[in-house]
């Protein structure tokens, strides 16, 4: 009897500590809640894509995007990494393409609102991005030339492409460059639903009490955490849940023993050198965009090296394993991560980062509870829209 009494008792205490009241916020706190939203933002387009956002240069995306004859050995197609049941991620610690690369696959939903692309930022737009797993050899393998051929030899991919284009694919380098702005179209379309953090949100937002109630109170008191001692939203800032930038993440970024990923510091060198960035003849950004701008300005520091970009939190608990490598199997492990992390790294102004929020056993809980809300349910379960057969225009060159 008395040890089904303490268990009583024990029962009672965790549901009090889970439907326990949130602590009110701070003004301060109730603004940078304020801050990350509202959500969906304002449309925006992959930039130096004049082809982004019409609905036929979407769908010849999506085909390119499932379709695995772009590789040459017809073994991977951008669907393979980034699979829609996997919220357009892969699930593994590392990518796999025709070899294991260093990093973990992102998820592709909401990449049009994001500032830099690949963990490295060594792209500054969703179409050139698009080219490194088309012809990597460690990736899709492609070339040019047998992206061209694919497109030529499919009857519906052809029809499409001149739908679009005008024309048959023509130039190597054009049809390729053509080709990744449809990709980078399709990515451009994938934006998630609501959440119930975002609810809760507006709920404050509009002074609906009843409404805000609805939103759990774990949750709640990990969202206090995150905009208040935590300061997470520092780096996971606005709508989307990121800055858009890069920074330490405070783990090892050895991809072997002896060799380290150098991070941002060689994304920068690699999107300086590259011949389809915002600034080359392919872009259809004008000089003086402030997506060209951001490229031309962009700043090679010492301190980049082994920083990565700080990852979007919105579907995060559908997309692990986490960080640029995948090394933590889960979102409770990240949490643990940040709580006892224990080196202190200085900026070179002395400025102390990273460091450790020495979370207890329930504020980690909560935290963890705030971050599962920041998922959009319907993000794993996203289905192609039905093919539509392809009509080209009259007058269209044809081969």
């Amino acid at each position: 009897m008395k040890a089904r009494v303490v268990a009583l008792l024990a029962a009672c205490a965790t549901w009090a500590a889970a439907t326990s009241p949130a602590p009110e916020f701070s003004p301060a706190e109730l603004r940078r809640v304020q801050q990350l939203g509202p959500w969906p933002p304002p449309a925006a387009q992959d930039p130096g894509n004049a082809q982004a956002g019409r609905p036929e240069v979407i769908a010849l995306g999506q085909r390119l995007f499932f379709d695995p004859r772009l590789s040459p050995d017809g073994r991977f197609a951008c669907a393979s990494c980034h699979a829609p049941a996997q919220a357009f991620a892969d699930g593994l610690a590392r990518a796999q393409g025709r070899e294991t690369l260093a990093r973990n696959t992102p998820s592709l939903w909401n990449a049009v609102h994001e500032r830099w692309y690949g963990w490295d930022g060594a792209f500054d737009s969703l179409w050139s991005q698009a080219l490194q797993p088309l012809l990597d050899q460690r990736e899709m393998g492609a070339s040019a030339a047998h992206v061209v051929a694919t497109i030529r030899a499919d009857a519906e991919l052809g029809c499409a492409y001149r739908r679009v284009f005008g024309s048959a694919p023509g130039d190597e380098e054009a049809t390729l460059v053509n080709a990744a702005k449809a990709l980078g179209a399709f990515v451009g379309s994938l934006v998630s639903g609501r959440t119930p953090f975002d609810d809760f949100r507006d709920a404050l937002a509009r002074n609906d009490a009843h409404a805000a109630e609805r939103y759990p109170a774990d949750a709640r008191r990990g969202l206090r955490i995150f905009v208040g001692r935590g300061q997470c939203n520092v780096c996971h800032a606005g709508p989307m849940f990121s800055n858009g930038e890069f920074g330490d993440t405070g783990l090892p970024h050895f991809v072997r023993p002896g060799v380290v990923d150098p991070g941002r510091h060689g994304g920068i060198n690699i999107l300086r050198a590259s011949p389809h960035n915002l600034l080359s003849r392919w872009s259809d950004a004008p000089a003086d965009s402030a997506a060209a701008v951001k490229t031309r300005h962009v700043q090679l520091q010492p301190r980049n090296f082994g920083e990565f970009k700080v990852p979007s939190l919105r579907n995060v608990a559908l997309t692990a394993p986490y960080m640029h490598d995948g090394q933590i199997a889960t979102l409770a492990g990240v949490v643990r991560h940040y709580s006892e992390i224990n080196l202190e790294r200085l900026h070179t102004d002395g400025e102390q980062i990273l460091k450790p929020l020495q979370l207890s056993s329930d504020e980690s809980a909560d935290l963890l509870a705030f971050l599962q809300s920041l998922s959009d349910p319907r993000a794993a379960q996203w289905t192609a829209p039905e093919a539509v057969a392809c009509v080209a225009p009259q007058g269209a060159a044809r081969r």
